[in-house]
């Protein structure tokens, strides 16, 4: 990209951010969450004290460990306990993903589709990158790669504040001509749902992992090594939402390659029996984090 095209992008995604509004900052408690968890100083009381002064976000931490997600044996009752069996790690997932799932409401975003089909798309994206993550013999960060499936596409929460028309005329577009939606995103606003999410989620001070996933997850394979697995995962989820028509299904036409599945670490046959019962794992996911 040419210095005076990066400039200029850069000029766009900032007047992006400067205009938008709930979605500008995360609700306070999960940035304390974020920030005590990236702290290696910190201790499971240092978390505790911050969540129990949320008792909405307690509450749904509690729901989501007693959920058929994790199969724990018996009913979770106290945070304590449930930090202590996940670990930090994973409750801070579970609590930006508490926090994401509010911004995904209103009506239309264009003639076709709404913020709920944008929702779907991102937590069918989860749950099936999850999936592909287990079959994939990945331990031990699974919450973690669901919720960079979540998130992937918080771009479009940037594009939906910012430039409601223009994106409702990209969608109409892309609808219309197959045209690729990076493609029409960047020749009508100058950057796309890629650039919007990495700035959005650098000044959220999100975990540089997923912030480039949320960056490349289309160009997975221009992440640095030990992150390229994560974006394959999550790209090879991407697509197969894509072709399920699950929810806003615009974002890829990209099709799987040998070196998609090799990169991922999954085979087409393991693929297809992730995707069975598709359906009832979305219910139970978005019951998980809404209901």
């Amino acid at each position: 990209m040419a210095v005076e095209a990066q400039t200029r992008e850069k000029d766009i995604v900032a007047k992006a951010l400067a205009a938008i509004g709930e979605i500008a900052t995360l609700p306070e408690v999960t940035v304390k969450i974020i920030e005590i968890v990236e702290d290696s100083r910190s201790t499971v009381r240092d978390l505790h004290e911050v969540i129990k002064r949320d008792p909405a976000l307690s509450t749904k931490i509690l729901r989501v460990v007693n959920s058929a997600f994790y199969g724990l044996p018996g009913q979770i009752a106290s945070v304590d306990r449930a930090i202590i069996l996940l670990g930090l790690s994973a409750v801070k997932n579970i609590a930006i993903a508490a926090s994401i799932s509010r911004l995904f409401k209103g009506g239309k975003i264009s003639a076709s589709f709404t913020a709920k089909d944008l929702w779907r798309h991102s937590l069918a994206v989860g749950v099936v990158s999850r999936g592909i993550a287990r079959a994939a013999g990945v331990v031990g960060a699974l919450d973690e790669i669901m919720l960079a499936g979540l998130i992937h596409d918080l771009g479009l929460l940037v594009e939906r504040q910012a430039f409601p028309e223009e994106l409702a005329q990209i969608i109409d577009r892309c609808q219309q001509t197959g045209q690729d939606l990076l493609t029409v995103e960047t020749e009508m606003l100058g950057a796309n749902h890629q650039v919007f999410g990495d700035a959005l989620t650098t000044k959220w001070r999100f975990p540089r992992n997923l912030r480039a996933v949320i960056g490349f997850h289309h160009f997975p394979d221009r992440l640095s090594p030990e992150l390229q697995q994560l974006g394959m995962i999550v790209q090879a989820a991407d697509i197969v939402c894509c072709k399920e028509k699950i929810g806003f299904h615009l974002t890829t036409r990209a099709d799987f390659t040998d070196d998609l599945f090799q990169g991922a670490g999954i085979t087409q046959e393991q693929l297809t029996e992730i995707t069975t019962g598709l359906d009832e794992q979305l219910s139970e996911a978005e019951g998980m984090l809404i209901g």
